[in-house]
């Protein structure tokens, strides 16, 4: 079915909270485990409805955020879905405690029951008022992020439309830019810094009610950590340090003087080429007939993926007044269908579209009849493999996006991959210290997001733009404000993405295979089961980031 032609019906809380019930009742009256197994059918049957109306009502909310109708609905699922937490929780519990548990282990392996033993540590009941806070509160700062009307170049630009000119060839034009949209986040500091603050408060008291100083171990639960801890994160850090952060600093220099200047300012970091950085060619129209021809090509599961998705609507990439900013994939489980959004902006960023975005909405599409549901949902760095391993897989195609301009693509690729590492390591780093220490005042906050930039970009120089020689840098990324503790997942999933990158300049067809069999298990296996199975390196061993560097700078060597 078509997105637009998805009928939408607010689902009503004392319905769902009934139905829940009953389905609940029932499974805990199952005298057999064939009973067992029809209860908890339905109630994943009647999961999948409601949260199918939930994304629905969520994706329409973000293509239009000044649309009052989705706009209230958004804020109705903000308070309903905490509501409903303590059935969801009683739900998981009945299931631990079935006497049926073998049976259903048996079925369908341990790793689900893993999992609900950890989701039953992320809530009590007392928590639902502040969980209803968070959910406001995260609500309010994507609404002010999409809210961003800049005065430049005559025009009046989103803060995605206003990202092409940061590439700009001409210095000034950068610089004038980035200030621009500094000013913009600087005459509403005050209100970031509020938001952040009553976020960091509400979830280090919800950590406190559930039994934890500190809202860290609750954040690694919410991400559903189940197969390594904050510990091995933290030498996961240290082989970054250690191994990426001189790679990615010796590309910097490269890159300073081939844009001939003297260390790279702030507004120097995202420009690569004085004749420009590698843009797609074609129109958007163009762009997504390359994309179905690329996908045709790659292979028969790829071809039939990309089909169903341009024939159902199911991107929405063109940047307007009031859209959301960033992009996301969700999946619609009432019609077993993926739904990518973006913003377009006629950087190499609109073909990421077509092959990150495209790669978890090709998972969810593959996954689409694992059973239970519950088995179908991945944990994020797993998501993130799926994602940035397809970035790569997709790599003999980009000169029908490129043209001429293909081989700076890929050195570019090649390298932003290596250069987003440190980067998504320092966020990580960065949230640990806020919620370790959650009484630290934003101006302590700020003081520490500059000492972390010079552990993990050295290269950059902070200039004299307010909102980064400030530290307040980290205030534009959303992920610190509505999903704690998730960056580190596309750092994880990087090191595991350029890992099959280096098999696929020998063999694409052998390591196709092992993504293909990778993203095939769905959620079937931990993160840590499924590189092992996939042959690739564990990222918790400092060493192991050596060989993945060492691949990356060979091969850019050679160009």
């Amino acid at each position: 079915m078509k997105f637009s032609q998805m009928p939408y019906t607010r689902p009503a809380f004392e319905d769902v909270q009934a139905q829940m019930q009953e389905l609940l009742q029932r499974f805990k009256a199952a005298a057999s485990a064939e009973e067992a197994f029809a209860a908890y059918k339905a109630y994943d049957d009647a999961s999948k409805e409601f949260f199918s109306m939930y994304v629905i009502g969520y994706v329409r909310n973000t293509l239009d955020t000044t649309d009052t109708f989705y706009d209230a609905e958004k804020t109705y699922y903000d308070e309903m879905l905490p509501k409903l937490q303590p059935l969801t929780q009683a739900y998981t519990q009945a299931l631990l405690d079935s006497p049926y548990r073998a049976d259903l282990e048996a079925a369908w392996g341990t790793l689900l029951f893993d999992n609900a033993e950890i989701t039953l540590k992320t809530f009590k009941p007392e928590i639902v008022p502040d969980l209803q806070e968070e959910n406001k509160l995260k609500s309010e700062y994507q609404k002010l992020i999409a809210s961003a009307q800049i005065e430049f170049d005559g025009k009046t630009l989103t803060l995605a439309e206003i990202r092409p000119y940061y590439e700009d060839p001409d210095q000034a034009v950068r610089k004038a830019a980035m200030i621009a949209a500094s000013d913009w986040y600087m005459e509403r500091a005050d209100k970031f810094d509020t938001l952040f603050d009553g976020l960091v408060k509400v979830r280090t008291k919800i950590a406190k009610i559930l039994g934890h100083e500190t809202f860290t171990r609750v954040g690694y639960y919410r991400m559903q950590r189940n197969c390594y801890d904050a510990a091995q994160v933290a030498k996961f850090r240290e082989g970054v340090i250690k191994y990426i952060v001189p790679v990615a600093e010796r590309l910097k220099e490269v890159q300073a003087k081939r844009i001939g200047v003297d260390g790279l300012k702030i507004y120097d970091d995202m420009i690569e080429y004085l004749e420009g950085n590698a843009k797609p060619v074609g129109t958007p129209e163009e762009i997504f007939a390359h994309g179905k021809k690329m996908y045709h090509e790659l292979s028969k599961e790829t071809a039939d993926f990309i089909d169903f998705m341009l024939e159902n609507e199911l991107f929405d990439v063109l940047t307007r007044p009031g859209k959301a900013a960033g992009g996301y994939c969700h999946y619609i489980p009432k019609y077993k269908s993926p739904f990518i959004f973006a913003n377009f902006n006629g950087t190499s960023g609109d073909i990421d579209v077509l092959t990150h975005e495209a790669g978890h909405a090709f998972a969810g599409y593959l996954a689409q009849d694992i059973y239970p549901s519950a088995l179908r949902r991945y944990s994020m760095e797993t998501a993130e493999i799926h994602s940035m391993a397809m970035e790569f897989f997709t790599w003999p195609w980009m000169e029908g996006f490129f043209g001429n301009a293909t081989k700076k693509y890929y050195e570019s690729h090649l390298g932003n991959a290596l250069t987003f590492i440190p980067y998504g390591t320092m966020v990580d780093e960065f949230q640990h210290h806020m919620y370790d220490k959650p009484d630290m005042t934003p101006t302590e906050r700020n003081a520490l997001w500059l000492e972390l930039e010079a552990k993990y970009r050295p290269w950059l120089d902070m200039a004299d733009v307010p909102f980064y020689n400030q530290g307040r840098r980290w205030q534009s990324q959303g992920h610190i404000f509505s999903t704690p503790f998730y960056y580190i997942d596309y750092c994880l999933a990087q090191i595991m993405a350029l890992a099959f990158w280096a098999e696929a300049q020998s063999d694409q067809g052998a390591s196709w295979a092992k993504y293909r069999r990778l993203v095939g298990f769905a959620g079937t296996k931990t993160f840590v089961e499924l590189i092992t199975d996939a042959g690739l390196p564990t990222p918790f061993e400092p060493d192991n980031l050596k060989a993945v560097a060492d691949a990356a700078v060979k091969w850019l060597d050679k160009r």
